[in-house]
């Protein structure tokens, strides 16, 4: 049985898409019937609220300061393959907490051993930021997916987080490997998007996905009702894309692309 795969999903520049990445690809890996567990570790909380969890009783906070296990931490979602451990603002005072704990940087590894066995898939929502929190969470990945707006900046402070992985992986974590890079945000009517995309492409390669998010205003819609694209408007631009990462994501993963759902094929499936 192939051992599931940890995948953080960062970027230290907010506003990229990071979250709506993470909360999306989330369902799609569920609705493809993979076991999925999302772990929101930025404080802002907008992954849990996403599906929907808000003030939750328990939370990664919890789990991180060893006042409760993380399988109480853990919510289920309207996908029946997707669970969630949610994150609120307590988080925000854990990289101040986690200062003086001995290993520091591999509670959260530790936390995720608990449950990694139940699930195929675990993905990392990090803060924008480099800080303890998303330390924690580059030690505990296999490896890391990095949205890119398509912008003029869009490559600034990317040369920061690959020196952040290569430090991480010299000293805490000598398997984290770049999963790939998303291009988010796209208007391909903009002559800017083409030379950013060209750009990106040129530098990374084959690690940038071609798949391409655009930007959809349902997209934008999804998070404040609560629920995913996909169960939002499977038939939005937005949802097609990340329905079509998701392919080419678990092509790299696991060798095939899975099953992705269709209007036959319902988004319901059962956590074992």
């Amino acid at each position: 049985m192939q051992r599931s795969r940890i995948i953080a999903v960062v970027n230290q520049k907010g506003g990229v898409g990071k979250t709506t990445s993470a909360v999306n690809l989330a369902a799609c890996f569920a609705a493809s019937e993979r076991r999925t567990l999302l772990v929101d570790l930025d404080p802002q909380g907008n992954s849990s609220s996403a599906y929907g969890v808000v003030n939750p009783t328990r939370q990664i906070y919890d789990a991180l300061t060893g006042d409760s296990p993380i399988g109480e931490t853990i919510q289920k979602t309207e996908l029946d393959y997707l669970h969630v451990v949610p994150a609120g603002p307590d988080l925000v005072g854990a990289e101040i907490e986690l200062v003086t704990t001995l290993n520091r940087e591999s509670r959260l590894k530790r936390t995720l051993a608990e449950v990694r066995d139940d699930y195929e898939l675990i993905l990392i929502d990090c803060p924008p930021s480099l800080g303890l929190l998303t330390l924690n969470a580059l030690t505990a990945a296999d490896s890391i997916l990095i949205p890119l707006q398509c912008e003029y900046y869009a490559l600034e402070g990317l040369a920061r987080l690959l020196e952040t992985t290569e430090l991480v992986r010299a000293e805490l974590n000598p398997g984290l490997e770049v999963e790939g890079l998303i291009l988010t945000m796209v208007d391909m009517r903009n002559n800017l998007s083409r030379q950013v995309e060209a750009e990106v492409r040129r530098h990374f390669g084959e690690k940038v996905y071609r798949t391409r998010i655009p930007r959809n205003v349902r997209l934008s819609e999804a998070p404040s009702h609560g629920k995913p694209i996909l169960l939002y408007d499977i038939h939005s631009r937005g949802a097609v894309a990340y329905l079509k990462l998701t392919e080419e994501i678990l092509r790299r993963i696991f060798g095939a692309a899975g099953v992705t759902p269709t209007e036959s094929s319902p988004l319901q499936g059962e956590l074992p």
